[in-house]
């Protein structure tokens, strides 16, 4: 398959992602605006339908910051003329041409979602700190969602 179209379907399901991520958010803002919903006490008083915005959510966030590090970066830098086949080297890239902040906030990012997706944080407080953090960072995978298209529209002339 051509290199572009791939990575065409590729930024169409980062973009189903990503709208996803920005909905639940939008809940999310707006029902921790009459609770704090990071203490244990008030967690527990939330309906089944909010707790399962704020999994979503996590699920969507982790998703994103995968599809973006695993899929995203390495073909859209490979098109470029600028891709490596070492993750280390993408992110080095990545962060050379301002795709993403720095690659110790990456890395954060990534450690939190594998311990969100595979270990399971130990307290109902880990994980409720784990979960602020995610939504904290809305804001920094909202910039490298944009940041990605912005590299794509500069080396490659294309608009997805």
């Amino acid at each position: 398959m051509n290199k572009k179209i791939l990575l065409q379907k590729r930024i169409a399901k980062l973009q189903k992602h990503y709208e996803a991520l920005c909905n639940y958010h939008t809940l999310i803002i707006d029902f921790t605006k009459t609770k704090n919903i990071f203490t244990p006490e008030n967690y527990k008083t939330l309906t089944i339908e909010k707790q399962a915005v704020l999994d979503a959510y996590l699920k969507r966030f982790a998703s994103l910051q995968d599809y973006l590090g695993a899929k995203i970066f390495p073909l859209a830098l490979e098109l470029a003329g600028i891709g490596s086949k070492k993750m280390t080297d993408i992110l080095y890239i990545a962060e050379r041409e301002e795709i993403i902040d720095n690659i110790e906030t990456w890395i954060e990012l990534r450690e939190i979602r594998n311990e969100l997706e595979h270990e399971y944080p130990d307290t109902i407080e880990h994980a409720l700190a784990d979960l602020k953090l995610c939504i904290e960072h809305f804001e920094t995978l909202d910039r490298y969602y944009h940041n990605i298209q912005k590299f794509i529209q500069r080396h490659l002339g294309e608009t997805f």
